[in-house]
């Protein structure tokens, strides 16, 4: 849909973006379930060639040349956002198949504008490229994961390698991926924003182990699709794997994170209009008597009106985001950031669930798309930090305006707690 934010750059690429999804990609979608994905790879393979002989390759990607010719089209984040949306009415292959399907797309940033250049000619040109795909390796099992600060898999320096010991999991697509961004403790002694660090770890290095896809609402996944269980065991890579430098850690997750929320609530929302069209199609054409419509019973037009003001709104919190983002910077707008995060995730779910509910015992069964994006979509609320951290990360800097620094009387009360069990030791 077009908004105020759509630029005379990004109309006709959104266009031609459109054309394809709908005439290539969502005819693949008949039947589709992860199980089948391997017997797609190879026309969707076919289908990212198209896409690159179309100049459509890397979207996301700033104007540059690669090893097989030019890159990018210098879209902002904003501009970027709309062509997200656009891709997701194919929820999954979509961004796949015009190279910037996560975790890649937030890796190729990070490496874009922290690694070196060695690192960049070793694994970002190949990402680009799409001949491989990357994973991002944060969270761990005996920690919460909306807590980065907290984390036991550490990188030991030995002469000029690092040697990483530890066991993450939500590894998502690790499956197939060359490479990892894995997020280790290096400076254990440092204040907690600082004892963090980033570094490569190829997956074929000795040491690097994918113990189990995890299994999610019962599917276990594949490729792109899947959320590993993986453990380092005397991983040994070189210095000059690190990104950064040692302790930006903590930074390098915000820098990610900022941008990659515009992916993601800009992909949920193209999901949303996805499934609010099923819904629309459904309530049309199903009789539920007598050449009675189901879609003329009023709580059903209830459920299309709230879903399309869910959907319209998202979009244009999110684009206004985007767009600050891409005037004064992520940091700058941190509360908005926190905020779509679990705005948008909540808004798409309740517009999926209701299409769900229109198409009854079908909704939850695999012959629609529907319970498909359900398994592989509930975690909106918890990915990149659960919805109740975000809303207490927003209140707390709301009130800090008005004078009560929340976070601060949390620590004196935590730091006291600790001096009286101190004391009764």
């Amino acid at each position: 849909m077009e908004t105020i934010f759509t630029t005379d750059r990004v109309r006709p690429l959104l266009k031609k973006v459109r054309h394809f999804v709908q005439t290539e990609l969502i005819p693949l979608e008949k039947g589709f379930s992860h199980h089948q994905l391997d017997e797609l790879i190879p026309l969707l393979e076919q289908k990212r060639q198209q896409v690159k002989a179309a100049g459509l390759w890397g979207l996301h990607l700033p104007k540059e040349e690669g090893r097989s010719g030019p890159l990018g089209h210098g879209l902002t984040l904003c501009e970027f956002g709309q062509i997200s949306e656009e891709l997701a009415h194919a929820p999954f292959f979509g961004h796949y198949v015009f190279g910037c399907q996560a975790p890649d797309i937030g890796n190729s940033e990070l490496l874009h504008q922290f690694a070196s250049p060695d690192i960049k000619e070793r694994y970002l040109t190949p990402l680009l490229e799409g001949d491989i795909r990357s994973c991002f390796s944060m969270t761990e099992p005996e920690f919460a994961g909306s807590n980065p600060t907290r984390m036991a898999t550490s990188a030991v320096r030995d002469g000029n390698d690092y040697v990483i010991n530890g066991r993450k999991w939500f590894t998502s697509s690790a499956d197939g991926a060359a490479f990892a961004i894995v997020m280790v403790v290096t400076n254990p002694e440092a204040d907690q924003h600082r004892r963090a660090s980033m570094i490569v770890v190829p997956t074929d290095t000795p040491g690097f182990s994918i113990e189990r896809n995890i299994p999610v609402f019962g599917d276990v996944g594949q490729g792109w699709f899947s959320h590993a269980e993986v453990t380092y065991t005397n991983c040994r890579v070189p210095v000059s794997n690190l990104i950064g430098e040692e302790g930006m850690g903590f930074r390098l997750a915000q820098e990610r994170l900022g941008p990659g929320r515009i992916h993601h609530c800009m992909r949920w929302i193209g999901n949303a209009e996805k499934a609010l069209d099923l819904l629309c199609k459904r309530a049309a054409t199903r009789e539920i008597d007598d050449n009675i419509m189901l879609g003329e019973k009023q709580f059903i037009q209830d459920f299309i009106a709230e879903s399309r003001a869910d959907i319209d709104a998202s979009r244009l919190y999110v684009l206004n985001t985007a767009h600050m983002i891409d005037k004064v910077g992520a940091a700058n707008v941190r509360e908005a950031v926190s905020a779509i995060k679990f705005f948008v995730a909540n808004s798409f779910l309740r517009v999926l669930d209701r299409a769900i509910q229109v198409h009854g015992a079908l909704g939850i069964t695999d012959d629609t798309v529907l319970s498909a994006m359900y398994r592989h979509e509930r975690g909106a609320r918890i990915w990149d930090g659960a919805d109740e951290v975000h809303k207490q990360n927003l209140a707390s800097s709301i009130l800090k305006k008005y004078g009560l620094d929340v976070k601060k009387k949390a620590r004196e009360l935590q730091e006291f707690r600790r001096m009286m069990a101190a004391e009764q030791l």
